[in-house]
């Protein structure tokens, strides 16, 4: 099948991409705004963009209003991203719902939450790896638009079972994935290939 970007609209645009580019890490967001509601979102357009200074992204999208995370980080500049396991993922399901500013999703399903030690949005209690993020970029993209988030990790907490000289077991980290819609994956059978002969 053959089909012209330019003759789609969002809705069909958006589930070819998100259909195809998959699996997708989950950026679980902490944020806090200026009043002291915690805010806690899942993004599944995330990625590292440098170990030096270490460096990730995620995108925030918004139709109708800019997202209560992205509106906490153009405040604050500070935000918590959160690795969710299988054990992590009811919760971190339920906080895609579209609850208001003045809501807090942690409050409203019951989620535990960590103080963060370099910045103060909380950490997600039960979530095995946290990486505290300020601020460093926000660039805008596309017709809605959707926002970049650019954020410097200040201060990783890894738990302790998963770091062993110096790497993460992701054996143990058992993160989740997102697909399309309101599905989502584990990691399956890992596959080993000895680096290419030079």
């Amino acid at each position: 099948m053959e089909i012209k970007a330019g003759d789609l609209d969002y809705n069909a645009t958006y589930k070819i991409l998100t259909g195809a580019i998959v699996p997708r890490p989950i950026a679980w967001v902490t944020t806090q705004s200026s009043a002291g509601v915690v805010n806690a979102a899942p993004f599944s357009a995330f990625t590292l963009v440098s170990p030096d200074p270490p460096l990730v992204l995620f995108l925030s999208s918004q139709r109708e209003r800019r997202k209560d995370t992205e509106r906490n980080v153009r405040e604050t500049k500070e935000f918590v991203v959160n690795i969710g396991d299988q054990a992590c993922l009811h919760d971190l399901h339920m906080t895609s719902a579209a609850l208001g500013p003045e809501q807090s999703e942690t409050d409203q399903y019951a989620i535990p939450l960590s103080p963060s030690l370099s910045v103060k949005p909380p950490r997600i209690a039960g979530a095995p790896v946290c990486f505290e993020c300020r601020l460093v970029q926000l660039l805008e993209f596309g017709n809605d638009p959707h926002t970049m988030v650019i954020g410097q990790v200040e201060h990783f907490y890894l738990r302790d079972d998963l770091y062993t000289n110096g790497r993460i077991d992701q054996s143990k980290l058992q993160p989740i994935a997102r697909i399309g819609g309101p599905t989502y994956a584990h990691l399956g059978e890992f596959i080993h290939l000895s680096p290419p002969a030079t």
